[in-house]
Protein backbone atom coordinates (compact mmCIF):
# COMPACT_ATOMS: atom_id res chain seq x y z
CA UNK A 1 0.00 0.00 0.00
CA UNK A 2 1.38 3.28 -0.61
CA UNK A 3 1.12 6.64 0.29
CA UNK A 4 -1.20 7.98 -2.32
CA UNK A 5 -3.27 4.55 -1.93
CA UNK A 6 -4.14 5.10 1.88
CA UNK A 7 -5.11 9.19 1.33
CA UNK A 8 -7.59 7.13 -0.94
CA UNK A 9 -9.16 4.95 1.86
CA UNK A 10 -8.85 8.74 3.82
CA UNK A 11 -11.05 9.78 1.52
CA UNK A 12 -13.53 7.18 1.08
CA UNK A 13 -13.63 8.06 5.17
CA UNK A 14 -14.55 12.02 4.40
CA UNK A 15 -16.71 11.03 1.43
CA UNK A 16 -18.96 8.96 3.64
CA UNK A 17 -18.52 11.29 6.93
CA UNK A 18 -17.49 8.16 8.67
CA UNK A 19 -14.52 8.68 11.30
CA UNK A 20 -11.44 6.54 10.92
CA UNK A 21 -8.26 5.95 12.50
CA UNK A 22 -4.93 4.76 11.08
CA UNK A 23 -3.46 1.53 13.28
CA UNK A 24 -0.69 -0.15 12.48
CA UNK A 25 2.52 0.57 10.25
CA UNK A 26 0.33 3.33 8.77
CA UNK A 27 -0.19 5.08 11.71
CA UNK A 28 3.16 5.15 13.32
CA UNK A 29 4.26 6.45 9.86
CA UNK A 30 1.66 8.69 10.25
CA UNK A 31 2.14 9.61 13.53
CA UNK A 32 5.94 9.93 12.44
CA UNK A 33 4.86 12.65 9.25
CA UNK A 34 6.73 10.27 6.79
CA UNK A 35 6.93 7.08 5.46
CA UNK A 36 9.69 4.95 7.66
CA UNK A 37 9.03 1.34 5.90
CA UNK A 38 7.52 -0.55 2.77
CA UNK A 39 3.80 -1.42 3.63
CA UNK A 40 1.74 -4.63 2.51
CA UNK A 41 -1.96 -3.30 3.88
CA UNK A 42 -2.83 -0.21 5.94
CA UNK A 43 -5.06 -0.43 8.86
CA UNK A 44 -8.28 1.60 9.78
CA UNK A 45 -10.23 1.63 12.39
CA UNK A 46 -13.99 2.68 12.60
CA UNK A 47 -17.18 2.07 14.33
CA UNK A 48 -19.09 -0.63 13.37
CA UNK A 49 -21.99 1.60 13.19
CA UNK A 50 -20.54 2.55 9.81
CA UNK A 51 -19.28 -0.62 8.68
CA UNK A 52 -22.16 -0.98 6.33
CA UNK A 53 -21.60 2.19 4.78
CA UNK A 54 -17.51 1.91 4.74
CA UNK A 55 -17.52 -1.52 3.11
CA UNK A 56 -19.93 -0.67 0.48
CA UNK A 57 -17.41 2.35 -0.30
CA UNK A 58 -14.45 0.24 -0.18
CA UNK A 59 -16.36 -2.43 -2.89
CA UNK A 60 -16.94 0.62 -5.30
CA UNK A 61 -13.78 0.93 -5.44
CA UNK A 62 -12.78 -2.49 -5.59
CA UNK A 63 -12.12 -4.31 -2.59
CA UNK A 64 -13.60 -7.41 -2.39
CA UNK A 65 -13.64 -9.21 1.44
CA UNK A 66 -10.58 -12.38 1.57
CA UNK A 67 -11.21 -14.46 4.48
CA UNK A 68 -8.49 -15.22 6.84
CA UNK A 69 -7.62 -18.10 9.62
CA UNK A 70 -7.72 -14.14 11.98
CA UNK A 71 -10.99 -12.79 10.33
CA UNK A 72 -13.54 -12.26 13.18
CA UNK A 73 -16.77 -9.81 13.49
CA UNK A 74 -14.95 -7.14 14.66
CA UNK A 75 -11.96 -7.79 11.58
CA UNK A 76 -11.85 -8.33 8.39
CA UNK A 77 -8.98 -8.14 5.02
CA UNK A 78 -10.44 -6.13 2.20
CA UNK A 79 -8.06 -6.88 -1.12
CA UNK A 80 -7.57 -5.47 -4.45
CA UNK A 81 -6.95 -7.61 -7.42
CA UNK A 82 -3.71 -5.85 -7.58
CA UNK A 83 -2.66 -6.31 -4.06
CA UNK A 84 -3.78 -3.61 -2.35
CA UNK A 85 -4.97 -4.23 1.28
CA UNK A 86 -7.17 -2.68 3.96
CA UNK A 87 -7.36 -4.41 7.22
CA UNK A 88 -10.58 -3.50 8.90
CA UNK A 89 -10.98 -3.04 12.29
CA UNK A 90 -14.51 -2.17 13.78
CA UNK A 91 -14.62 -0.47 17.41
CA UNK A 92 -17.31 0.10 19.72
CA UNK A 93 -17.95 2.96 22.26
CA UNK A 94 -19.46 2.14 25.89
CA UNK A 95 -21.83 5.16 27.48
CA UNK A 96 -18.64 6.32 29.37
CA UNK A 97 -16.76 6.57 25.83
CA UNK A 98 -14.64 4.36 26.24
CA UNK A 99 -13.63 2.35 23.03
CA UNK A 100 -13.63 -1.36 23.07
CA UNK A 101 -12.49 -3.82 20.18
CA UNK A 102 -13.31 -7.54 20.47
CA UNK A 103 -11.37 -8.24 24.43
CA UNK A 104 -9.32 -4.81 24.48
CA UNK A 105 -10.26 -1.96 25.81
CA UNK A 106 -8.57 1.14 24.33
CA UNK A 107 -6.34 3.16 27.14
CA UNK A 108 -7.44 6.57 27.89
CA UNK A 109 -6.38 8.73 24.78
CA UNK A 110 -5.70 6.12 23.13
CA UNK A 111 -7.72 6.86 19.69
CA UNK A 112 -6.31 11.02 20.42
CA UNK A 113 -3.46 10.44 18.27
CA UNK A 114 -2.55 12.73 15.29
CA UNK A 115 -0.44 12.68 12.09
CA UNK A 116 0.15 13.22 8.48
CA UNK A 117 0.22 11.38 5.61
CA UNK A 118 1.29 13.35 2.28
CA UNK A 119 0.22 16.39 3.52
CA UNK A 120 -3.30 15.20 5.03
CA UNK A 121 -3.99 14.92 8.59
CA UNK A 122 -5.26 11.98 10.13
CA UNK A 123 -6.51 10.53 13.13
CA UNK A 124 -4.67 7.65 14.44
CA UNK A 125 -4.22 4.98 17.68
CA UNK A 126 -1.66 7.61 19.99
CA UNK A 127 1.59 6.23 20.37
CA UNK A 128 0.95 4.63 23.74
CA UNK A 129 -1.87 2.64 22.47
CA UNK A 130 0.37 1.46 19.47
CA UNK A 131 3.12 0.15 21.81
CA UNK A 132 0.50 -1.24 24.08
CA UNK A 133 -1.05 -3.33 21.90
CA UNK A 134 2.36 -4.21 19.83
CA UNK A 135 2.79 -6.60 23.00
CA UNK A 136 2.15 -10.12 23.93
CA UNK A 137 2.21 -11.94 20.62
CA UNK A 138 5.14 -13.08 18.20
CA UNK A 139 6.74 -9.78 16.58
CA UNK A 140 7.76 -9.54 13.16
CA UNK A 141 10.84 -7.29 11.47
CA UNK A 142 7.92 -4.62 11.40
CA UNK A 143 6.42 -5.03 14.45
CA UNK A 144 10.33 -4.20 16.39
CA UNK A 145 11.04 -1.14 13.53
CA UNK A 146 7.77 0.58 14.52
CA UNK A 147 7.65 -0.04 18.46
CA UNK A 148 11.87 1.27 18.71
CA UNK A 149 10.71 4.28 16.46
CA UNK A 150 7.63 5.18 18.83
CA UNK A 151 9.87 4.50 21.60
CA UNK A 152 12.67 6.81 20.16
CA UNK A 153 10.23 9.51 19.02
CA UNK A 154 8.01 9.65 21.61
CA UNK A 155 10.41 8.80 24.39
CA UNK A 156 8.38 5.71 25.54
CA UNK A 157 10.84 3.27 27.60
CA UNK A 158 11.12 0.21 25.01
CA UNK A 159 9.07 -3.04 26.68
CA UNK A 160 11.47 -5.78 27.53
CA UNK A 161 9.94 -7.90 25.07
CA UNK A 162 11.66 -5.96 22.43
CA UNK A 163 14.80 -5.45 23.84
Amino acid sequence: MTEQHVIEILKIAKRTGIALWLDGGWGVDALAGRQTRLHNDVDVVIERKNEEAFVKELALNGYCEEKTDYSTPSHSVWKTADGRIVDLHLIEFDDAGIAHYENDTYPEGGLDGKGEIGGVVVRCVSPEAQILFHQGYKHDDNDVHDVLLLCDMFGFAVPDEYK
